[in-house]
């Protein structure tokens, strides 16, 4: 929601900035895998780069005063790039697990407030000459979508990406309380009825984080999509792959036996509304992920249709709309957050963000594999991130070693079941 004023935080902005805690970091990660190169990466040439650009991005050199009711973005005046580009000590060399525990290790460091809310690792040069920059940004400062626009002005050399997006419904007038209680039955049925069964991930968290990632080809993604006989979206394939996986992974209990409620945020930033382009306007559809059902194409057509319905009725612009119209009456909305944010609500929460459509480079370098990671939540302890770049989309494991260990055989399970759907879909 706009407050009239560029330098104060939106309502969403400030409400992920004051979710920080001894547990959660507030920030989201991006990991860029160079090619290798016949020297490492110059660290003082990509500060001047970095530095050079950074007046397309200007929360870039401000960091959040909150000594105010309402924070508010106000210019660094000891801004050092040297605290936001800089290399990992002691990382030549080094294994790919032993990249993900680096990685790890950054997500679950909180970056200091005394700053701007970002900075760019570089890792590496790993054992087999590639190189890698571990990007965090805060996500009060950037969502997802403003997050990939952040890398691509100031650390990425990417061709602007002009594609108009289309959306269930735009507009820029906020509808009234009223008008909105009168749309939301049907949005309410699909996406805010609580789920009768335990999580799996309902689980206690700690500072602690645990990596893994993996990749799949996008025009095979794309080609399994258009196989089935409603059409299927590259997102429907992503969620049934991770379906698969899931149902792999997850001990053969009686998760196994029924659906597992997937949360999939949903960027609004095609609707034109009054705030800043790098402010949070996410919203969110859940899906039901059919763990119990053994055909991957059936588990495909069944998310689909699920997805198809949800995008056909506008459910997350309806509950943008309606969030930020109670926002106005603090105690229903919180009443709501709270009731959204529930592992009764969701098991997983699940993110896809276009990434650089093209081959994009730092330097002369090009970047192989493109990465998201996000962070897990109260009663949520596996997050799962994918983001496109080029021919490929990444897919990102995040979880707490303490609550959910071995987050690596999640990401080989993954793998395992592109394979079977693949299989599947060439066969049919």
């Amino acid at each position: 929601m706009a407050t009239g004023d560029p330098a104060e935080l939106s309502a969403d902005d400030a409400r992920i900035l004051g979710l920080e805690s001894t547990a959660l970091t507030g920030h989201t990660l991006k990991l860029l895998i160079l090619e290798p190169g016949a020297r490492p990466l110059d660290l003082d040439a990509l500060r001047k780069t970095v530095t050079q650009r950074l007046p397309a991005q200007p929360r870039a050199t401000q960091l959040v005063d909150t000594s105010a009711s309402i924070p508010r973005w106000v210019e660094a005046d000891a801004f050092d790039i040297r605290d936001h580009v800089r290399r990992v000590p002691d990382s030549a060399g080094i294994s790919g697990p032993d990249l993900w525990r680096i990685v790890g290790g950054l997500m679950s460091e909180h970056l200091d407030r005394s700053r701007p809310l970002w900075t760019f690792d570089l890792i590496g040069p790993l054992a087999d000459g590639r190189e890698a920059i571990a990007a965090r940004i805060h996500h009060a400062m950037a969502d997802g979508i403003a997050g990939v626009h952040f890398l691509s002005e100031v650390l990425l050399e990417v061709q602007p990406d002009t594609t108009p997006q289309s959306s269930a419904r735009t507009g820029t007038d906020a509808l009234s309380l009223p008008a909105e209680v009168r749309r939301l039955p049907g949005a309410a049925r699909r996406e805010l009825s609580l789920s009768v069964a335990p999580s799996p991930f309902d689980l206690p968290i700690s500072a602690a984080r645990e990596l893994a990632f993996t990749v799949v080809p996008l025009a095979e993604m794309k080609a399994i999509g258009k196989s089935r006989p409603e059409g299927a979206t590259v997102n429907d394939v992503l969620l049934a792959i991770i379906a698969g996986g899931l149902r792999r992974w997850l001990p053969a209990d009686r998760t196994r036996k029924r659906h597992l409620r997937a949360q999939v945020p949903v960027s609004l930033h095609h609707r034109e509304h009054g705030v800043s382009a790098s402010a949070n306007q996410d919203s969110f559809m859940n899906v039901d992920l059919p763990l119990a059902e053994a055909d991957p194409l059936v588990r495909l057509d069944l998310i689909s249709a699920e997805t198809r319905t949800r995008k056909a009725h506008g459910d997350p612009a309806v509950l943008y709309d309606l969030f930020h119209a109670l926002g106005r009456y603090k105690p229903i909305g919180s009443a709501l957050q709270h009731l959204t944010d529930s592992a009764r609500e969701f098991a997983v929460a699940i993110s896809n963000v276009p990434g650089p459509r093209n081959t994009v480079g730092v330097g002369t370098r090009r970047v192989l594999e493109l990465f998201s990671s996000s962070e897990p939540g109260a009663h949520h302890a596996l997050r799962i991130s994918a983001i496109s770049c080029g021919s490929d989309i990444g897919i990102g494991l995040c979880t707490d070693p303490n609550a959910l260990p071995g987050i690596a055989g999640l990401a080989e399970s993954i793998e395992d079941s592109f394979t079977e759907l693949r299989t599947a879909a060439t066969s049919a």
